[in-house]
């Protein structure tokens, strides 16, 4: 008679990390938008309320590491059971990590906005970023809904974002080469939207373990857009 008991008490503790869950990508599903707000409109006083808003990003992931390590110990889930968890510590990890490059963007907002506009550079960051945010949305419902075709569209639109940045990266070579005192503002603008392709990587790993979750395969191999290795090695950013 016990074991009901326990399958019962399992998937319950289970629901409320997955609500944990879903609250924190809310969470930085805001942050992400807000920071690329602050970035075009050159607003320091919004990126300084991201940036203090990642620590509430953090602390979920906390409380999210807490109840899974209680789920653990007092559960001892075993296959698909543990194939659950694994899979909703990995997707806070991936969460709290684009909760930091939110912030990240944001913390060079006050050094842009002491310097020369470079005309259009925000709009097209804030372009990027909406489309990860539209990605990291629809990623979270399909996890909701355990949606694998969902999850598998969310993965193809990565290639999306790696050509909106590899479009962006010639912009702002162009700029530098046209005008030599614009290069300074032109780099941190590139390692932006360096780092807003890695954002559309971590939520397509996100997606990539709800359909892992949903059927118990791991996907292929993903479409990625042109390499930027080349210019990562020029920058010293060779993540």
């Amino acid at each position: 008679m016990s074991k009901p008991h326990t399958l019962t008490a399992f998937d319950e503790d289970l629901n409320r990390i997955r609500e944990l869950i879903l609250g924190m990508g809310g969470r930085v599903e805001e942050a992400i938008t807000l920071a690329s707000r602050a970035l075009e409109s050159r607003d320091e006083e919004l990126a300084a309320e991201v940036v203090q808003g990642d620590k509430a990003i953090d602390a979920m992931e906390d409380d999210i590491d807490h109840q899974v390590v209680r789920l653990l110990a007092l559960r001892q889930p075993q296959a698909q059971d543990l194939r659950a968890v694994i899979a909703v510590m990995k997707m806070a990890a991936d969460l709290e990590r684009l909760g930091d490059y939110a912030k990240n963007m944001a913390k060079r907002v006050p050094v842009l906005a002491s310097g020369p506009q470079i005309e259009g550079a925000g709009a097209a960051i804030r372009r990027q970023a909406r489309q990860v945010g539209q990605m990291l949305k629809d990623m979270l419902d399909a996890f909701a809904r355990q949606d694998v075709a969902l999850a598998e569209d969310v993965i193809a639109r990565d290639a999306e974002i790696d050509h909106m940045t590899n479009a962006l990266f010639r912009e702002f070579i162009t700029h530098m080469m046209e005008d030599p005192r614009i290069i300074s503002a032109c780099l941190h603008y590139t390692f932006i939207a360096k780092n807003v392709e890695r954002m559309g990587d971590l939520v397509t790993g996100a997606a990539e373990q709800v359909v892992y979750l949903a059927t118990g395969q791991k996907p292929g191999d993903r479409v990625k857009g042109a390499s930027t290795a080349t210019l990562d090695v020029a920058l010293g950013d060779e993540d």
